[in-house]
């Protein structure tokens, strides 16, 4: 419900109840900002439960309402802000009719910013850690048509505790460790058993698919990034030489996924068309998902400690956007997961070719082929893992479910205005570095041979 914002209307009624920023409409039941809006959205859709590091009283102003989410939910509500208005799916539609604001008792208050109100709620069917989802369907998670798209998927039964990431990064400058916390946070794509696809036993086909295996992998570039990203010490890198480096590393590694296609044993049996219109819409994904693994040596070596050596302004901390927020929990998490499967080359070079045959996106010619090739990589991957893996029968939906989050996060890394780019990769790098100073048990195998070569 948008407002007329005539130029009689006064100022207050423009006004975000929450963060005082300029209001666009009534939300939830009461008058607040698209920012607002979205997190409260976010928020209760996404079962997330935040932490206060100070005493819960945190100062709400459109500059200062990133620093505490827990602060910024607690006066959602205590505003009105209706939770029962929100569609249990997370999409848009379905507007409640109750438009107003309501009113609920610190009791309730307290369930809902512990989490315990979300465990009750919780559905009797979700797909986390211990699911039972060895009979997937070999679905290309798709984000259009009658399949559910990425972002809203999100896993309710788990949740995130994130302070106020912005002080945490000024924390970082006297040596002090970050006190966010990332509990693992699934963002699932069901994989429904619709058409039983998957045959209930493992198959153990993995030494008749060997040399399939191997073209795979050997059409990805093993060797080392040739971007320079090393920088003398004492220097301070400015925004403006990060995002020039990070455009120079965009582009070295869109090069290598257009060398790679034409490497790819499958390159003869799909039209150049075809090819364009697919790598146009998951070039994205794929650099994401090549950092995550053969790069990530380089990538959350060298370049975080490039990253380190810039110091964001006090406006870029202050103005850094919901979106970037969201990409950065993302993000954290993914990582996380990768470093947890210790994902190998050939289920990376598997992982990739599925996710680039996406018979889903538009324009395409040769769908029905598309989704044969991408079967024929599904079963490759599942075979594969279920032979190495023989003790991790959960191990090949897992890797599965990381394909939908790299889909999403790249969906909405495009939302990210590009000058906040240098702080989100900063954020992302020492979070993750952090996390790997903190419990590592060494290299995963991507990363073994990618600094090998």
């Amino acid at each position: 419900m948008l407002f007329p914002l005539h130029a009689d209307d006064a100022a207050d009624q423009r006004a975000c109840l929450i963060c005082g920023d300029r209001a666009t409409g009534l939300h939830y039941g009461i008058i607040s900002c698209e920012g607002c809006k979205g997190f409260f959205k976010r928020s209760i859709c996404n079962k997330r439960v935040y932490r206060c590091s100070r005493d819960k009283n945190c100062e709400m102003s459109r500059k200062q309402r990133n620093r505490c989410q827990y602060c910024r939910l607690l006066k959602c509500l205590q505003m009105g802000m209706n939770r029962k208005a929100i569609r249990e799916d997370g999409m848009p539609g379905g507007r409640n009719k109750s438009i107003g604001p309501v009113q609920i008792t610190e009791e309730e208050i307290e369930r809902i910013m512990t989490g315990q109100e979300f465990k009750e709620d919780a559905p009797e069917h979700t797909w986390g850690n211990n699911g039972d989802s060895d009979h997937s369907s070999p679905s290309n998670g798709a984000s259009e048509g009658n399949q559910p798209s990425p972002a809203s998927t999100l896993s309710s039964n788990r949740s995130v505790e994130m302070n106020g990431y912005t002080v945490a990064l000024r924390d970082q400058y006297i040596n002090t460790s970050l006190s966010t916390h990332y509990q693992l946070l699934p963002h699932l794509f069901s994989y429904a058993a619709q058409s039983g696809l998957l045959t209930p036993q493992p198959r153990n086909l993995y030494p008749q698919s060997h040399p399939l295996v191997l073209q795979l992998v050997a059409a990805e570039d093993l060797s080392p990034l040739t971007t320079p990203m090393l920088i003398e010490d004492g220097y301070k890198v400015t925004q403006v030489e990060l995002f020039a480096l990070l455009c120079r590393l965009a582009d070295e590694l869109l090069f290598r996924q257009i060398s790679w296609i034409k490497k790819l044993p499958f390159f003869c049996e799909l039209s150049i068309e075809d090819y364009t219109c697919l790598l146009s819409s998951t070039w994205q994904e794929l650099i994401l998902l090549s950092c995550l693994t053969i790069y990530s040596a380089q990538i959350f070596g060298d370049l975080a400690d490039v990253t380190a050596k810039y110091t964001p302004s006090d406006d870029e901390l202050q103005g850094f956007s919901e979106d970037g927020m969201e990409v950065m929990e993302r993000l954290i998490y993914l990582f996380r997961k990768f470093h947890q499967l210790k994902i190998s080359n050939e289920e990376y070079a598997c992982m990739k070719a599925i996710n680039f045959l996406n018979q889903d996106i538009r324009g395409l010619s040769n769908i029905s082929q598309l989704e044969q090739l991408n079967k024929r990589y599904w079963y490759l991957c599942q075979d594969y893992t279920e032979y190495k893996y023989p003790h991790q029968p959960k191990r090949f939906p897992e890797i599965m479910m990381c394909l939908p989050e790299i889909r999403c996060i790249a969906g909405k890394l495009v939302n990210v205005p590009l000058e906040q780019l240098p702080l989100l990769f900063k954020a992302v790098l020492h979070s993750c570095k952090s996390s790997l100073t903190s419990y590592r048990t060494g290299p995963s195998p991507c990363v073994t041979v990618s600094s090998g070569n």
